[in-house]
């Protein structure tokens, strides 16, 4: 059950991060949920901080290209490997592992990155 509410999460997430849009951002984050898009940094707390933060750091539509893989999934915990290229000249390719926690309706109540560039090819 968690592996498929983390693919629809995840899905969702992607689909957010290329609309920017509010309601789309919001509906994947419990109410008083917390987002660190990078471990050691303050985190926004709340949906509607979240939302703002989002958009503060916003990609643009169709910028990037995002794959991924489960690496944990249980308990509503779930450790994900990704990789997002971004569609620059010349492209960037980051390594990716976000920390998810989600709660029993699917929303995320936590969530942490970690992200690194990789080498230039």
């Amino acid at each position: 059950m968690l592996e498929e509410q983390l693919a629809t999460w995840v899905e969702g997430y992607v689909r957010a991060w290329n609309s920017n849009d509010r309601d789309e951002i919001g509906m994947l984050f419990s109410e008083n949920a917390t987002y660190r898009t990078e471990p050691y940094a303050e985190p926004a707390t709340g949906r509607q901080a979240i939302v703002e933060r989002w958009l503060e750091l916003r990609d643009e539509p169709g910028q990037t290209t995002f794959r991924w893989e489960p690496l944990v999934a249980s308990g509503g915990l779930a450790i994900i490997q990704g990789t997002t290229v971004y569609h620059f000249d010349p492209p960037k390719t980051y390594s990716n592992l976000w920390v998810i926690r989600l709660d029993a309706e699917g929303r995320c109540t936590e969530f942490t990155e970690w992200w690194m560039e990789q080498p230039a090819r």
